[in-house]
């Protein structure tokens, strides 16, 4: 229980990320948190049960809102953002769907950037505005357009993503949360192509960090998960409302658990995805087939300045186009054997996909033309394979184009 927990040091990132908010002592000596396979809990008295229900007693009362497990991945996902709180739920968009849900109501504006994953740019201009909220577009990586955009707008909440999905635009959170903070916004950030190893969004001013813990956190490409964390007092209204009654995105026990499990590795892994994805993205940004490249860790990047910044690393996403576009593109993913062709991101394995016919198919073609994201954009997510292997596999493939 969450009330039992000892108060362990704090320690290194990696530290928390194994010990925190856990004794095995508690738990008859299991190194490992149990899987709790309950959907509901027993009351030791009608007094009891009403005190929780009221929100006067901690503890469980049923297992759509939390679980044991899930109260200490919770837990552990706020210390290593440094948030206050934390809300793990059934998936990426869950997470930023039941946020918006909470906060939210019909004649509130929102203005979010203009280079978004393509199911959250959906969300946000096809779904909100069936419900009476307005939603502006605005190009965050120039300042005096969001100012502009901001004081016209007057919204209450601000979303944009850093490393943006999938051409991988950086955007100055420091400076955009000010500009929002200045007209009373909340600002919420996704911060999946960073993790919290490379970037802590709150700590730079922003309100609310989200993440498909789909993607790096977990790390192993067996779970779908999403998670939000900020200060304790907007985390628990979603928690109560987002999540108990708005979405019912509840996320499973035993997801709890691959999550927790996937923590304790993520500053190795996001390390290797790191150094291997530089060592590839300056090997392509010298290949005479590659009409252009985005890697923030490249000093050619018009974005590296701020990547060291705000920073501590460049990540592990490679965004690239070849000359001859989308059928030089195809030509070059169906050669290759080593890397996969996949969606989603942060894995052990390597996986490469076409943004403007996958994961961004929700933008119109102009859409895609105006926002940066061209039909031969090719999005590379490198994984913890053999770097040498990798290297192998994408020079062959590009003699084939």
């Amino acid at each position: 229980m969450t009330e039992n927990r000892p108060n362990r040091p704090d320690g290194g990132f990696a530290t928390r990320a194994i010990h925190h908010g856990y004794d095995p002592a508690l738990e008859h000596g299991a190194l490992t948190p149990p899987v709790f396979l309950t959907s509901t809990y027993a009351f030791e008295s009608a007094e009891i049960g009403q005190q929780l229900f009221r929100g006067e007693r901690e503890g469980y009362v049923y297992g759509r809102t939390r679980n044991p497990g899930q109260a200490l991945l919770e837990d552990r996902l706020a210390t290593l953002e440094g948030g206050e709180a934390g809300l793990a739920v059934a998936s990426g968009m869950a997470a930023i769907s039941a946020t918006l849900w909470t906060l939210l109501e019909a004649g509130d504006a929102v203005v979010i950037d203009h280079t978004l994953y393509g199911n959250s740019f959906a969300l946000f201009t096809k779904g909100l505005t069936r419900f009476g909220i307005k939603v502006s577009v605005a190009d965050f990586t120039d300042l005096d357009a969001v100012e502009r955009t901001f004081r016209e707008a007057r919204p209450k909440l601000v979303h944009f993503e850093t490393p943006a999905n999938p051409n991988l635009r950086l955007i100055d959170i420091e400076a955009v949360t000010r500009l929002a903070h200045e007209t009373g916004a909340l600002v919420m950030v996704d911060n999946t192509f960073a993790t919290p190893v490379l970037q802590r969004p709150l700590e730079l001013g922003a309100d609310l960090v989200v993440h498909s813990a789909t993607k790096f956190l977990g790390g192993h490409g067996d779970l779908i998960a999403g998670a939000l964390i900020g200060d304790k007092q907007t985390v628990e209204s979603v928690r109560q409302h987002g999540l108990r009654y708005l979405t019912g995105a509840t996320i499973s026990p035993i997801t709890s658990f691959l999550l927790l499990r996937g923590l304790k590795t993520l500053e190795l892994r996001v390390a290797r995805h790191s150094a291997s994805a530089q060592t590839l993205a300056e090997l392509l940004e010298r290949h005479p087939k590659i009409r252009w490249i985005s890697y923030p860790g490249l000093p050619s990047s018009p974005f590296h300045a701020l990547a060291k910044r705000q920073m501590s690393g460049f990540g592990g996403l490679v965004a690239f186009e070849l000359d001859g576009g989308l059928e030089a593109g195809k030509r070059f993913m169906n050669r290759l054997s080593l890397v996969t062709r996949a969606v989603s991101l942060g894995d052990a394995e390597t996986l490469v996909q076409h943004p403007a016919s996958m994961t961004h198919a929700a933008y119109s073609a102009e859409e895609r033309r105006r926002h940066g994201i061209g039909d031969g954009l090719i999005r590379l997510s490198v994984g913890l394979e053999t770097p040498d292997d990798l290297r192998d596999d994408i020079l062959q493939a590009l003699e084939a184009v």
